[in-house]
């Protein structure tokens, strides 16, 4: 997939405008896992529904596997639909928790035509369940239950399974893991590690936890009010930050050695959306900010092969 300066703005009382995503330019190669990292309100979750065009974008242009698929309708998103699918926060609510789990994983076998053309037989769909539930690593008995019967992190499974179903290319996981425990975390991620192995899978992966993001991610796109500020490989982005935000977010991952310092905690709140800051969108909060920090919007630029930041002053190592 290759997005190019999309933007998503809302439209609100008083004349008001809300720049959820504000020209994001980005691609998604096949078989990567791309963690989208920021603060609550960078816009990372609206990218994520605009990748698969649940939320349609204000402007820009999104393609995937060479089709440009940015107005396309929702007939002609029908059979695209198998190809790219999305894995929600709320794992309970995802869930229609009036029908036992069968029939949910059943609805689009049933919805979309088989590898053939043809409408699934009973006997492949069911087959097909049983697939599902194995990798997923639930019982067989799950398909007769309903949602309120699971854990967590059974139901984040159940959800995993249903966005696999039809054998998808790109999967959108948005905060997946955040309502879950830490061991429970550490399951899911595997989970979602072990099926990109053996399906061949790609995901952009929406996370605020770093932890999470070093562990799963081969590059890191990190979001702050909109944009993207900081994007490359994940060990470039996370060990070596070019940018004051991204660096204030991993000086304040929890470090495990005994006596480690505590990193100051990154000063002020993201500002609103509906009015953001002139010039550079971090400078409100930035140590280094300067006096063109204010007045000048820095583009994404390189600064090494496959790492950029949009940053006037970026962080060096030295």
């Amino acid at each position: 997939m290759e997005v190019r300066d999309i933007r998503k703005t809302y439209h609100l009382p008083r004349g008001q405008t809300l720049k959820a995503v504000d020209g994001v330019s980005l691609s998604v190669m096949p078989g990567e896992v791309l963690g989208l990292v920021g603060e609550s309100g960078s816009g990372k979750s609206t990218l994520g529904r605009c990748l698969l065009r649940l939320t349609d974008v204000s402007s820009g242009q999104i393609v995937f596997e060479g089709q440009d698929i940015t107005h396309l309708g929702e007939r002609a998103m029908r059979p695209l639909r198998q190809r790219m699918q999305m894995v929600f926060q709320d794992s309970y609510a995802s869930l229609n928790p009036r029908r036992r789990i069968g029939d949910l994983l059943a609805e689009p076998l049933r919805v979309h035509p088989g590898p053939d053309g043809r409408k699934r037989s009973h006997a492949a769909i069911t087959a097909r369940l049983h697939e599902l539930m194995e990798l997923v690593s639930l019982p067989l008995s799950a398909l007769e239950r309903y949602a309120h019967e699971f854990s967590g992190g059974q139901r984040q499974r159940i959800n995993i399974a249903r966005a696999l179903a039809l054998s998808p290319r790109l999967i959108v996981a948005d905060e997946p893991v955040s309502a879950l425990d830490v061991s429970v975390q550490a399951q899911i991620v595997n989970l979602f590690t072990d099926l990109q192995t053996r399906l061949g899978l790609t995901y952009v992966f929406v996370a605020h936890d770093l932890a999470v993001v070093r562990q799963i991610s081969t590059r890191v796109a990190v979001m702050y009010l909109g944009v993207v500020v900081e994007l490359g490989e994940t060990d470039a982005v996370l060990h070596h930050p070019a940018h004051p935000y991204t660096a204030a977010l991993t000086a304040a991952v929890p470090r495990p050695e005994v006596g480690a310092p505590r990193a100051a905690p990154l000063g002020g709140d993201i500002p609103s959306p509906i009015a953001r800051p002139a010039g550079c969108r971090f400078h409100t909060r930035c140590p280094a900010a300067q006096e063109r920090c204010k007045v000048e919007d820095p583009a994404l630029r390189p600064v090494s092969q496959g790492h950029f930041v949009a940053c006037h002053f970026p962080l060096t190592d030295d």
